[in-house]
């Protein structure tokens, strides 16, 4: 794959937009660098769709600027020609074969040439482990599968940076493990990648950084780790897994300082948790209440995004 410039593959400077009287991004900034991973997250709506659109060159932002391999995407095709896009809806054609698919897309990406098409099509296949299905129709695939045919799509050209949106969406555990190793290849390659993604655990595990979007917004921005450890230094989570409690239970939870999430689980955090879990334990039994089980975790970017979500919704 080709090698990064000495500074940032992507710089996004101060970006604005709005469409009409809605402000959709309200001055944005962020950078990739050559073998990075970075998340963009955010609720529906926070604003990451324009912004990937304006990192693309496929809108022009109202103020600010984006540079891509320091050129703007917007005005220069060879800006472009540096960018890789896997996109949530799948870029491929159901019938033709998963070779013919990347054939197709490395002519259309400029690789010229039958014996250069044919090299980058076994390398693309090779990072995405789709080879084994070379001579399938795309539309006997599984989702998974397409959705890796879909990001070696967007790799044939040998970008500096990989924008995916969405690339886990409906796919089964192998598939994601199979997109995980994907992408660690590529940034071993020294590959810069926006991964824009819904899936809090992959984002966790995969990226360098992370940024939050939300209303336009970057409110947050770091590694993820480093990120927890800022928002809950020591505390970890207890999950408490009663099944279904009556009204009187349920007052029992909340008075233990436990909130009920939309899978039913009960959760509070706390300092000395794995303390607090046999406690927990012992007085919800003698309140009538049995838990099935009961859970002592570190937080997640789960719940980070939570607290994000929080601090929109009070603000």
């Amino acid at each position: 794959m080709n090698a990064g410039p000495s500074g940032p593959i992507l710089e996004v400077q101060a970006v604005r937009h709005a469409f009409g009287a809605r402000q959709v991004l309200r001055g944005v900034s962020l950078e990739v660098q050559a073998g990075e991973i970075y998340a963009l997250l955010g609720p529906n709506g926070a604003g990451k769709t324009t912004l990937v659109r304006a990192i693309c060159g496929r809108l022009k932002p109202d103020a600010g600027a984006v540079r891509l391999v320091g050129r703007d995407p917007y005005r220069d095709g060879q800006a472009r020609a540096a960018l890789g896009l896997a996109p949530q809806a799948l870029a491929l054609y159901p019938q033709l074969t998963v070779a013919e698919n990347l054939q197709t897309f490395a002519s259309l990406a400029g690789v010229r040439g039958r014996k250069a098409v044919g090299e980058a099509v076994a390398r693309a296949m090779a990072v995405t482990r789709t080879a084994e299905r070379s001579g399938a129709l795309v539309r006997q695939l599984s989702g998974g599968f397409q959705r890796r045919v879909n990001i070696a799509a967007a790799i044939l050209a040998g970008p500096k940076l990989l924008v995916l949106d969405e690339p886990t969406v409906g796919v089964d555990l192998s598939a994601k493990t199979a997109i995980g190793e994907a992408l660690a290849q590529l940034k071993a390659d020294g590959v810069g990648i926006l991964l824009v993604t819904h899936d809090l655990e992959q984002a966790g595990a995969l990226a360098d950084r992370v940024g939050f979007l939300r209303d336009g917004e970057k409110v947050l921005e770091g590694a993820p780790l480093a990120l927890l450890a800022d928002a809950f230094g020591e505390q970890v989570e207890v999950e408490v897994d009663v099944g279904e409690a009556d009204a009187a239970g349920a007052q029992h939870l909340t008075e233990e300082g436990l909130s009920r999430d939309e899978n039913g689980v009960w959760r509070r955090l706390a300092p000395d948790g794995y303390a607090l879990a046999g406690q927990l334990g012992q007085r919800l039994k003698a309140q009538g209440l049995t838990p099935r089980e009961i859970r002592v975790r570190r937080p997640s970017l789960e719940q980070l995004f939570a607290l994000v979500a929080e601090a929109r919704r009070a603000a």
